[in-house]
């Protein structure tokens, strides 16, 4: 039996600081990509998309995803409409990165990194399109 969904209330303030943090962390990964840190820039590509992700899931639902398992923000994702679909489609991508770049020891070759943020891009670019309605 699969645990039940823990979320929690985002206001509008919290949710502009989710997307802010997004845009703060994709540009950090694009210039750790660009000094060929690659783990690093993997690293902070699923941070942005995380934030974006619950920015659109506060815009669009007043709630985010609040559990350990970050594979549920999907869930919550496919009940955001068109724009958390489109978010969930590269999250989806980018999740299983998540131990490998900050637990294990492995390297993370170029073109990983590079699709990583790309995929992050995309989110954060969503987010901000969602976001830049609210006061």
């Amino acid at each position: 039996m699969p645990k039940p969904m823990r979320t929690r209330p985002v206001s509008a303030a919290q949710m502009r600081a989710y997307a802010g943090k997004a845009e703060e962390y994709v540009d950090a990964a694009s210039d750790e990509l660009q000094s060929g840190r690659h783990i690093a820039a993997t690293s902070l590509a699923i941070h942005a998309a995380i934030n974006a992700s619950d920015a659109v899931c506060g815009a669009r639902l007043g709630r985010r995803a609040a559990g350990d398992d970050h594979d549920q923000v999907l869930t919550l994702l496919a009940q955001a409409g068109p724009d958390g679909a489109s978010i969930a489609k590269d999250l989806r991508r980018l999740l299983p990165l998540k131990t490998k770049t900050e637990y294990e020891p492995d390297n993370i070759a170029s073109g990983v990194a590079k699709k990583a943020v790309e995929r992050a891009r995309r989110c954060v670019s969503t987010a901000r399109a969602v976001t830049a309605g609210f006061k």
